[in-house]
């Protein structure tokens, strides 16, 4: 944080920053001439810097410096400390709804038990149903790989019990020792 001494005042010149973009407000700004627009979204036109800055001294606000790219720079009247206020609650709201997608992996063996597929089948319909995308996977040892045929049947039926929650995002592929399949929840009809 600056400070400079004007007449017997102390103006005070920060930068703050808002989602990250930077903006000028009022003393900072240096350029000679601005494209001045009030708080009501009228534009006044192009004027001197000091003639744009009195008339927000007037009217009790800030000048900010919104376009500094364009020729001349665009500036605008408002209440920053409100504005800041605004942007940060509709940023926190956005936090608030966003809904983080999850990759959710479940491994199998070719030689695996009917049990144990069942347990497996159970946890990616749980997690399809909650909204987490799945990577199934199953991983091949020393002569299974002759073999990579049953891992893709039993992949294959693997998303045949999931259908009802979630469809094939990428078919089965082989890739070294491993074969792996994506699928994606289906979308809820609420």
């Amino acid at each position: 944080m600056f400070s400079t001494t004007t007449t017997n005042t102390f103006v005070l010149m920060e930068v703050y920053s808002i989602s990250s973009v930077t903006y000028q407000i009022n003393e900072e700004i240096t350029d000679k001439e601005i494209r001045l627009i009030d708080e009501k979204g009228t534009q006044l036109g192009i004027m001197s810097l000091p003639n744009a800055f009195q008339i927000a001294v007037e009217k009790e606000l800030d000048l900010v410096k919104i376009a500094s790219n364009s020729n001349p720079p665009v500036c605008k009247i408002m209440d920053y400390g409100k504005y800041r206020f605004e942007q940060a609650k509709r940023e926190k709201e956005a936090r608030r709804n966003q809904h983080i997608v999850e990759v959710k992996e479940i491994r199998m063996s070719p030689s695996i038990g009917a049990n144990d597929f069942n347990v497996k089948l159970g946890h990616g319909q749980r997690f399809l149903k909650d909204g987490d995308r799945l990577k199934v996977t199953i991983r091949f040892r020393g002569r299974e790989m002759a073999h990579t045929s049953i891992g893709e049947e039993l992949l294959k039926k693997y998303s045949a019990n999931c259908a009802e929650f979630g469809n094939v995002d990428k078919n089965p592929k082989l890739e070294g020792r491993h074969m792996s399949m994506f699928m994606t929840p289906k979308v809820s009809k609420h």
